[in-house]
């Protein structure tokens, strides 16, 4: 549930000006609000090259929240977009102040460096044209290939940390036990900068030699169990266990206590994990966007828990209005939820599309591609258990022990409803609860 705007016409946020309209809900309708530099601030809706929706789940309030900035820092061919997914008690107060604040760092730092002037995409899309429009567009060669990179990824990354390090000082949000995940990308031009903090996902859709569509990934789940997370987070102290009822779930945990479980390597907040491994460094790569690059789908975990990634972009490439695309994407999501696991909880979702090119006639030839998509979603399709391992961010306050038995995993138990969704309440007994290693840690 969103703040309500009652009587006023103009609010104030961290980084924006909103104007609304009188009695409007706060996370309905069309919200766009004047920014830093003159950007045109967006938190929900559409726009020609943009669509924007989210939806609440069954857990509470909805902790996802996104932004998107048009004439970001004062370039009229720049672009922010941004996602969050908060988590833990106080989550969906991280992830709204993220939302409005990094982009104000970012647009700032941007515009005292005199990046993305334009010294920062001519001279760069004519000495690489040939060399980065490569079939698979790999972010390695890419990020070699653009001199200026480096400049860029370190701005973002301090746009990043200072805005962690404001969001530590603020007394009126708690982020002791509570975060937010943080997907973006800024787009200048050609060049497409992406930036992502914890398991919210960015994706693009391009054609193939043969024009069909074809997802690729722009960022990598940041998950404890990844070798290179669960190294750092091992060196600080922390630990990397899994609970027995969800053993493909790893958690980090801080060192002698059982708390607080948090299922991302990096996130904004969550400070009772900053000394033990968890960081608010982004990852940052980038992409030289060619013809063939139709849309970005950038969305929370509640999507891409369900739906791989070619379902999501053919689902949005089927949108007969690009207003509706993010809008549709969510109601897909929501009811694969329901189809693959019907005794779960639905989370949160948050999508944002943006399009890459002129408005034009549906990227699909016929609705037959969605027409498979709901099929897949029959009752023969929904998954024996009824319970989804991955439907909680954060473990708050649990008795646990160590798993010392070599035996086969424990059947997944149901999680009672409650008010805080991010806390996870066994259904029986609090003492039950074990955690098992990430295996080869």
């Amino acid at each position: 549930m969103g703040a309500c705007c009652t009587c006023q016409r103009v609010q104030r946020f961290d980084g924006f000006f909103i104007e609304d309209e009188e009695g409007k809900e706060a996370e309905e309708g069309d919200f766009v609000g004047n920014g830093d530099f003159g950007a045109r601030v967006r938190l929900q809706g559409s726009s020609r090259f943009a669509s924007m929706f989210t939806q609440q789940g069954k857990k509470g309030t909805n902790q996802d929240a996104m932004t998107v900035w048009q004439n970001f820092a004062g370039e009229k061919d720049m672009v922010f977009c941004g996602v969050f997914d908060g988590h833990g008690p106080s989550g969906h107060k991280v992830a709204r102040y993220v939302r409005d604040l990094l982009p104000s760092k970012l647009s700032s730092l941007l515009k005292h460096t005199q990046i993305g002037g334009s010294n920062g995409s001519t001279d760069v899309d004519d000495k690489n044209k040939e060399n980065t429009d490569s079939k698979d567009g790999d972010n390695d060669d890419n990020d070699c290939q653009n001199p200026f990179f480096s400049s860029w990824k370190d701005t973002v990354i301090k746009s990043f940390k200072e805005t962690d390090e404001e969001l530590e000082g603020n007394t009126t949000v708690e982020s002791y036990c509570s975060g937010t995940t943080a997907v973006t990308i800024l787009k200048k031009g050609h060049h497409l900068i992406i930036a992502n903090l914890g398991d919210s996902r960015a994706v693009l859709c391009t054609r193939g030699n043969q024009d069909q569509l074809v997802s690729i990934q722009l960022t990598v789940d940041l998950k404890p169990n990844l070798t290179n997370e669960a190294e750092r987070i091992k060196k600080c102290g922390g630990r990397v266990l899994a609970l027995e009822q969800e053993p493909n779930v790893f958690r980090i945990w801080m060192p002698d206590e059982d708390c607080p479980g948090l299922a991302m390597a990096r996130a904004f907040g969550d400070f009772c994990l900053k000394d033990f491994g968890l960081v608010s460094i982004p990852e940052v790569s980038y992409r030289k966007l060619t013809d063939r690059d139709e849309f970005v789908v950038l969305a929370t975990d509640g999507v891409w828990d369900v739906l791989t990634n070619d379902e999501v972009i053919r689902i949005v490439a089927s949108a007969r209005k690009r207003s509706m695309a993010a809008r549709l994407l969510v109601d897909y999501a929501v009811q694969a939820w329901r189809y693959k696991y019907p005794g779960a909880r639905v989370d949160d979702c948050a999508a944002i599309c943006l399009f890459l090119k002129r408005p034009r006639p549906s990227l699909t030839k016929s609705m037959s591609e969605t027409t498979h998509l709901s099929l897949d979603y029959s009752v023969g399709a929904r998954h024996q258990n009824t319970t989804t391992d991955d439907g909680l961010d954060t473990v708050l306050n649990c008795d646990v022990k160590a798993d010392t038995k070599n035996g086969d995993d424990a059947p997944d138990e149901g999680v009672e409803d409650q008010e805080d969704s991010s806390v996870y309440i066994p259904p029986r007994s609090r003492t039950q609860i074990r955690l098992r290693p990430a295996k080869g840690l």
